[in-house]
């Protein structure tokens, strides 16, 4: 179960209680869960019995035991817990990571894409001549394309290819980056997005990428087959909700029309990829054996690595496997 699931299982809680007439509230229309912050319990959280409770007229954790009475039941959940002032903190079910690399593994680049805007309005995209109005447009439109929907604006993209001095500069994947890395209301990066060392976002996000290929490719000499496994420690459990929140990030990205939100999350993927690989063996040193726990880190990794060429390839701008 992802994020994105067990975000719909527990808004499903919400619209149970409310038909079975044990909650007088409207049915929002998403529910948020994230990381359970201290003091909470669980892989994760969500606060939606204190956002309900004043419409509710009841104690926040009296709406949290309705609506943990019906989630605990949800296919995928193991238990849910009702800690502080209402907070839902749920623990899954079986072995959550490799089943989110599993399903990573399946639905390869395509990870996150999905319809969640079919039914929506049209995304408004930038309309207009200037180069990073086009090239924003562009990459908001595959975005929204990406779950379903449609765009209203950005009547000049698509980018013709040798768009003018500054992707002479930069390159066509420098240029990108440079105009769709920073918040719309921010200038454009510079000539540092050439650089290759960790300052550079966009160097960090294509180096975890060809790491983790380097890692498939050093395994595979090896004879060690990537398999979805349970895997320890705190880096992994960051990077596992990293991965597992993707396509909401992909969704939010794309009501917004925002792609600027999109390039960031890659940046914070990749920092936690590296996390993640310093924190622990992926492959065997020296005369180690290889085993089942190496497999499961070579999956997490490569899994990473998809993830990161999805999301780059949505910016339009390629993941080369070797820099």
């Amino acid at each position: 179960m992802t994020p994105a699931d067990l975000s719909r299982a527990v808004l499903s809680a919400v619209r149970s209680a409310v038909d079975g007439g044990e909650l007088a509230v409207a049915v929002p229309e998403r529910v948020v869960v994230e990381r359970p912050g201290p003091g909470g319990a669980g892989e994760w959280a969500s606060n939606v019995a204190l956002r309900l409770a004043r419409e509710a007229g009841r104690p926040p954790r009296e709406v949290a035991e309705v609506l943990r009475s019906r989630l605990v039941a949800a296919p995928g959940v193991a238990g849910v817990e009702v800690t502080g002032p209402g907070f839902l903190n749920v623990t899954l079910a079986g072995d959550s990571v490799g089943a989110l690399v599993d399903r990573i593994a399946a639905e390869g680049e395509a990870y996150g894409s999905g319809d969640a805007l079919r039914e929506a309005a049209p995304v408004a995209v930038p309309d207009g001549s200037e180069l990073r109005a086009r090239i924003v447009a562009e990459a908001a439109g595959r975005l929204v394309r990406a779950q379903g929907g449609s765009v209203r604006g950005g009547g000049a993209a698509p980018v013709p290819a040798g768009a003018g001095r500054d992707e002479a500069v930069l390159g066509a994947d420098g240029l990108r980056w440079a105009l769709l890395h920073p918040a719309p209301h921010d200038l454009p990066h510079g000539a540092e997005v050439l650089e290759q060392r960790a300052r550079n976002p966009l160097f960090r996000v294509r180096y975890a990428y060809a790491r983790s290929r380097g890692l498939v490719a050093g395994g595979a000499a090896l004879g060690i087959v990537p398999g979805a496994g349970p895997v320890s420690g705190e880096a992994a459990r960051v990077l596992t909700g990293l991965l597992g929140e993707q396509p909401a990030v992909l969704v939010a990205a794309a009501r917004k029309g925002a792609p600027d939100r999109l390039a960031r999350q890659l940046v914070t993927l990749a920092d936690a990829f590296f996390d993640f690989h310093d924190s622990c063996d992926v492959l065997p040193r020296g005369g180690e054996k290889p085993g089942a726990a190496h497999r499961a880190r070579l999956a997490l990794a490569e899994a990473a690595g998809t993830v990161l060429a999805g999301g780059l390839s949505l910016l339009g701008i390629s993941a080369p496997d070797h820099l």
